[in-house]
């Protein structure tokens, strides 16, 4: 009879929990709809109010149930079957979520600041300094939230804490262990940082890795896609750059002063010239005006030859310049001076006089009957 009892009573309570934990998770679902309005009402002028609104709606719609479930299962009696089951599995559950909640903030913060900076303007210095410090800080925030959420979910097993405990007393050798498998990941890390800081590199810069010219397209945690002019893409790790020299064509500014390289004869008038490079740069919109000057820098066995200095304001406008004026002062030379054009000289001798032979030796004579 008594056991009877408490077996109803034990229905009654689980009644009442299911049915407060069906109202808890409605009026959560209530007040995430409510609140998701305001916050977007509130938000829809600032860009990073509301990037960081529309990521954190789904998670957050995970995490307010999961939340008030997590106080159901809290006030709920010890005796009831499989709580301590459901309060553990719940507690995960809410982990997970938090962390995907904190995740999406950190990632609708990052799509904000960049929505406020747009790359396709004619100067961009700043917006692409902005565009790398901010992903690359987003990736590594990123990866530590991810972190501290797997570690907080490992800890709520008990069997988890009584191995941390018992790997601590061997904490010196299972840390060299650790710091040597996980070097590579942590060394991008931290170059992901320090690329991040300091900004030897941003979005959109012009590379001259390995010899190869090329635009920083991607920057990830780990690796830099460097798009090639030819359409290939070189994928350079982070910790390529801290430990390697390389080249930056857009550090302070994407102007830059090309060269182009002639060979001429000794007689060639240098006036013309200097006039027919000047015509063809006013005549080039690649030409910033800043300069445009031909001098003579070698003086060979051959010939002479001239450097033209010619300015633009982005790399890929003064390689299409120096090829201009490359073929403009060809066709000049072609036409006016083709005479001039570098030639190989050499001295032609006439042939040289054969010294005559010595006589033959005049032939034995043989005398018959000896």
């Amino acid at each position: 009879m008594e056991f009877q009892k408490l077996l109803g009573l034990l229905e009654t309570s689980s009644w009442r929990v299911l049915i407060a934990a069906v109202i808890v998770v409605i009026a959560a679902l209530i007040v995430h709809r409510v609140g998701a309005a305001i916050i977007w009402r509130i938000s829809r002028n600032h860009p990073v109010s509301s990037a960081v609104a529309r990521r954190c709606w789904r998670p957050a719609r995970l995490v307010l149930p999961v939340l008030g479930l997590q106080v159901v299962w809290q006030a709920a009696s010890h005796t009831l079957p499989f709580i301590s089951t459901i309060r553990h599995g719940n507690a995960l559950l809410l982990l997970a979520g938090l962390t995907w909640l904190v995740q999406r903030a950190v990632s609708g913060v990052a799509q904000g600041i960049v929505a406020q900076h747009p790359v396709d303007v004619e100067d961009n210095l700043n917006a692409r300094r902005v565009h790398t410090q901010t992903r690359l800080l987003a990736r590594t925030v990123s990866f530590m939230v991810v972190v501290a959420g797997l570690s907080m979910m490992l800890m709520t097993f008990p069997g988890a804490r009584q191995l941390g405990a018992s790997l601590l007393a061997s904490a010196g050798v299972i840390g060299i262990v650790a710091g040597i498998a996980a070097r590579p990941v942590f060394s991008n890390l931290i170059a992901g940082l320090q690329l991040a800081l300091a900004q030897p590199m941003r979005i959109d810069d012009v590379l001259i890795v390995q010899g190869e010219w090329g635009r920083v397209e991607e920057i990830t945690g780990t690796y830099v896609v460097l798009k090639i002019w030819d359409e290939r893409r070189l994928i350079i790790p982070l910790q390529w750059f801290i430990e390697n020299p390389f080249e930056n064509w857009t550090r302070k500014s994407a102007h830059i002063i090309g060269t182009v390289f002639m060979w001429v004869d000794y007689r060639m008038p240098l006036a013309p010239l200097r006039e027919a490079a000047l015509r063809t740069c006013e005549a080039a919109p690649e030409w910033d005006k800043r300069l445009c000057l031909l001098q003579v820098t070698e003086a060979g066995e051959r010939g002479m030859q001239l450097r033209l200095l010619v300015t633009s304001a982005t790399s890929s406008l003064n390689w299409d310049l120096r090829c201009k004026v490359r073929e403009a002062l060809v066709d000049f030379m072609q036409r006016d001076y083709p005479q001039f054009l570098p030639v190989t000289r050499a001295e032609l001798t006439g042939p040289a006089t054969p010294e005559p032979s010595p006589p033959a030796p005049p032939a034995p004579v043989s005398t018959p009957g000896v």
